[in-house]
């Protein structure tokens, strides 16, 4: 199994380290599985301009084919403005409509503040089911108070974090279980 960990942003720490734990999680909890953090901070990606993504090179390219190839992604995201940041959106538009099709996604989200709590569900959920993720529905939620010196402090946001790699993965396992036992009904 692949597992694609999505650090939304190319400013801030919160939501990087947030997925530094997430990844670090999983490494531990499942040695099998492949993951890999990118970290947009780390890329410089173009605007989608509606190519397909398989002709971008270069960072843009490699981001959007790691993405293509996961079983799962893990998307962290702080909150600007009320909403996502633009880097991340552009992630979006470079894949196709229904590039998260048979890929389960589990959603981290850094915010200075609890007023936006509902970010995840009133803008994040419903782009990546849009583009037909199976949503792990309990995402974790951060708040600034929960970090100090760049590391989480919060213990039930570790624990958090935690169920959400498990439910992750044990949802992926369980949708890949699906489509084999269908797939082999077919008989060739």
């Amino acid at each position: 199994m692949k597992i694609v960990g999505l650090s939304g942003s190319i400013v801030g720490s919160k939501t990087k380290t947030a997925m530094e734990y997430t990844v670090q999680t999983i490494t531990d909890k499942y040695p099998d599985v492949d993951v890999t953090l990118i970290d947009l901070a780390d890329y410089d990606i173009q605007f989608s301009d509606g190519r397909n993504y398989l002709e971008y090179d270069g960072d843009t390219g490699y981001v959007a084919k790691t993405i293509m190839e996961a079983d799962a992604i893990m998307i962290g995201t702080p909150v600007f403005q009320a909403s996502i940041p633009a880097t991340l959106k552009n992630i979006f538009d470079l894949l196709p409509e229904k590039a998260f099709l048979d890929k389960v996604v589990g959603i981290i989200v850094t915010a200075g503040s609890p007023k936006h709590y509902l970010i995840a569900e009133q803008q994040l959920k419903p782009i990546v089911a849009y583009m037909k993720a199976h949503i792990v529905q309990s995402f974790v939620f951060i708040e600034e108070q929960d970090f100090y010196r760049k590391e989480i402090t919060n213990d039930d946001v570790l624990f958090r974090i935690e169920r959400l790699v498990e439910d992750t993965v044990v949802l992926a396992e369980t949708y890949q279980r699906i489509r084999e036992a269908k797939e082999a009904e077919y008989g060739f």
